[in-house]
Formats: structure tokens, sequence, C-alpha cells
């Protein structure tokens, strides 16, 4: 079985949702579902440890070039997702998915036009993009 298209995806929610219509039921449901993402994440930390931050200042040489820098740059994170947080984080983070979708509905924008301009934005700003 093939993964849906964005625009597959986004039509099957226009026919799910019923009970949040509103715009202002789905911005506080996308928030909502934002911070469930966050909060998966933190148990995954805090109550399982199967995940450990070590955060600390991201130090950059000036001399050294983007591949050494790419390979400077930490995530913080130490281990693995277990099995469980990451079906819990990928749960949260479908739902998130579904009322992004949801918006996108609302307000008539295409999920699949909104990648297409993202990714040719990063192609044309590549590492300058996300300051």
């Amino acid at each position: 079985m093939s993964a849906p298209s964005l625009q597959a995806f986004q039509d099957q929610v226009s026919e799910l949702l019923l009970r949040h219509r509103s715009l202002l039921d789905v911005l506080s449901k996308n928030g909502q579902s934002s911070a469930s993402v966050n909060r998966a994440v933190v148990k995954a930390v805090t109550e399982c440890g199967c995940i450990e931050l070590h955060a600390s200042k991201q130090v950059f040489e000036p001399g050294d070039t983007l591949e050494q820098a790419k390979e400077t740059a930490g995530t913080h994170v130490e281990g693995e997702l277990c099995e469980n947080c990451r079906e819990v984080i990928g749960s949260e983070l479908g739902r998130e998915l579904f009322y992004m979708s949801a918006l996108c509905n609302l307000l008539n924008i295409d999920m699949d036009e909104v990648v297409v301009k993202e990714s040719q934005k990063c192609a044309t700003l590549g590492l300058f993009n996300l300051s």
C-alpha cells in the first residue's frame, strides 16, 4: 500500500472534519496538537528516559567549511526513541498534520503547493533559509 499524497490526505480530512469546522476551532486544535507533540517528546526524556538531552552552546569555528560546521553542530539528543515513544510521538504528529490540513482546507490552501514552494525556497536559500 502506497502512502497517500498530500492532496488525497487533505481531501480525506475535509470529508472527516465535522465537529471543529470553525476556523477558530481549527486554530485552537492545531495549537493544542502542537503542544501535545512537544509534551510527548518531553515525556520521552523525563518519564521514559529512552532519549536524553545534553544541551550546550553550539560552537562554530570561523574557518570551518559548511560540511565541518554540519558535523560539529549537535542535536543535543542522545539515545534512540523506544518503540512506545516513537508510536506516541508519531500519533501526535499525525494529529498535528490533520489539523494543519484542516487549516489549509478552510483557507483554501493546497498543501502540495506549500511543500513545493517551501522546497524551492530551501533550494534557493540553502542554509540561509532558517535564519
